[in-house]
């Protein structure tokens, strides 16, 4: 099998051997879950219910108020009682409104799950409806709502659907795990994604470090008698291989414009996580409300792949299952170590995209200061987008908002290339974030300066 890639990126240290090839292990009970009501790429969610109240695993607990295109619904991940709702500190570092659930160990077997749902003769409609009602959501990235992904705007085709499984990033095995433990939902998924888009083709990429689980998924295939044409794209283990640009330029040999979507070439991209939570919301009636994760780094004693309710947190798992060195804990990433978030607490709760959590030691942390750039050129010519960091940050901190998308912070992944190999440790993906949150405010700003100038504004 022909081995595909796209050009520049990095070969990073693996650091997946502590946890690949392992079982997916589910978390035991636990005493609470802190659910955030919003998850997602859109409208924000209010909460559904009150104090007091007892919800059911799989009840809604959380939608936005007028259901648009960018929502997606919050379910409730264990049977119990809502204890209180008020902000706590999320992933992102920021606070959130969410809803803490009691957990009833009486009830563990409770479930509100819809109506299975055929796909194949259900309408094109109520697919994309299931879809939003399980709140489903992109679970490798940024969390936009599937529904919205499976349903192109007027003008845009699709014809090639690819299935992310590349898992580019060090330390993460979960969806080498999903693929080895539900090759069946992860085809079922697809054929269900194809069927939606009205596509015939697709794709599933994954990392040449990944090979000896073709012969598997192939068997799958074949066992699905679909009649659809869905085969296996090997990909060089190369970071950041499992960015949507670069799988659809290693597979397909198309490359996204500069302020594009995946669309505008013709593709759809989803995780295989994502892929075997669209198959369980047809076939089990199963909102989106486990997530499964890698839990390594080296304080952590038990590295290992789990499936956990969303609102876990890891500071709530037994110690006999998740053993903590707490001594030599320097750093706790949510996601991984190369987009992750690093955050200051390991009492964050597990959200429906937190594909992993990193418990690192002094020695896997670098944490040099920063110095002067030296205009070596490493971090263009190691950009997977073909961008100039350099260019980038010397607009923004200079203030050119203009000269900084002229370099390309638009099109920037976020993916950590250019910070990984900056010999002066210049924090670059860091800047490039807030350099577009200031963009943000920026059109934002603009915005409101027309609609406060339109005819019949005072």
């Amino acid at each position: 099998m022909a081995v595909s890639t796209f050009k520049r990126g990095l070969k990073l240290p693996a650091r997946k051997q502590a946890t690949e090839g392992k079982s997916v292990e589910l978390v035991p009970v636990l005493p609470q879950v802190v659910i955030p009501i919003n998850q997602h790429f859109g409208a924000p969610n209010e909460p559904l219910v009150n104090v007091g109240d007892h919800v059911t695993r799989g009840q809604k607990i959380a939608d936005a108020v007028t259901p648009g295109p960018l929502t997606a619904p919050v379910h409730a991940s264990v049977s119990g009682t809502v204890k209180k709702i008020e902000p706590r500190l999320q992933q992102n570092n920021t606070g959130g409104i969410c809803i803490i659930i009691e957990t009833d160990p009486a009830e563990a077997a409770g479930q509100a799950f819809m109506p299975p749902l055929d796909p194949w003769t259900c309408t094109r409609e109520e697919a994309l409806e299931r879809i939003r009602d399980a709140g489903i959501i992109g679970m490798g990235g940024a969390g936009f709502p599937v529904h919205v992904k499976l349903n192109p705007p007027p003008g845009k085709t699709v014809d090639l659907i690819i299935a992310d499984g590349a898992e580019c990033e060090p330390y993460l095995t979960t969806d080498e795990a999903v693929m080895t433990e539900k090759p069946h939902l992860l085809i079922t998924g697809l054929a269900i994604v194809m069927r939606i888009t009205g596509v015939r083709r697709a794709i599933i990429g994954m990392e040449d470090n990944k090979a000896s689980l073709a012969p598997m998924i192939e068997r799958e295939i074949r066992l699905n008698d679909s009649g659809l044409d869905i085969s296996i794209g090997l990909c060089r283990t190369r970071y950041p291989q499992g960015g949507e640009k670069m799988l659809i330029k290693a597979l397909a040999d198309r490359e996204v414009p500069s302020g594009g979507l995946p669309m505008d070439v013709h593709c759809i991209v989803q995780n295989v996580g994502t892929l075997v939570a669209i198959a369980e919301a047809f076939t089990l009636g199963k909102p989106l409300i486990d997530r499964d994760l890698t839990v390594s780094g080296g304080a952590c004693k038990t590295p290992k792949n789990i499936r956990a309710p969303i609102g876990a947190m890891i500071t709530d798992f037994p110690p006999e299952f998740m053993d903590i060195d707490e001594g030599n804990l320097k750093k706790i990433i949510f996601g991984g170590p190369m987009m992750g978030n690093a955050v200051a607490s390991a009492a964050i709760p597990i959200q429906k995209n937190t594909s992993g959590i990193i418990l690192m030691t002094k020695a896997e942390t670098l944490a040099d200061a920063e110095g002067t750039c030296i205009r070596c050129g490493r971090c263009i010519r190691n950009c997977s987008c073909r961008l100039s960091p350099v260019s980038m940050n010397i607009a923004l901190e200079s203030g050119d908002m203009d000269e900084a998308i002229r370099a390309g912070l638009p099109d920037c992944i976020e993916c950590g290339s250019c910070s990984y190999v900056c010999p002066a440790r210049i924090k670059l993906v860091q800047r490039f974030r807030v350099g577009k949150q200031r963009l943000q405010a920026v059109k934002a700003q603009a915005a409101g300066k027309r609609e406060a100038a339109a005819p019949g504004k005072v």
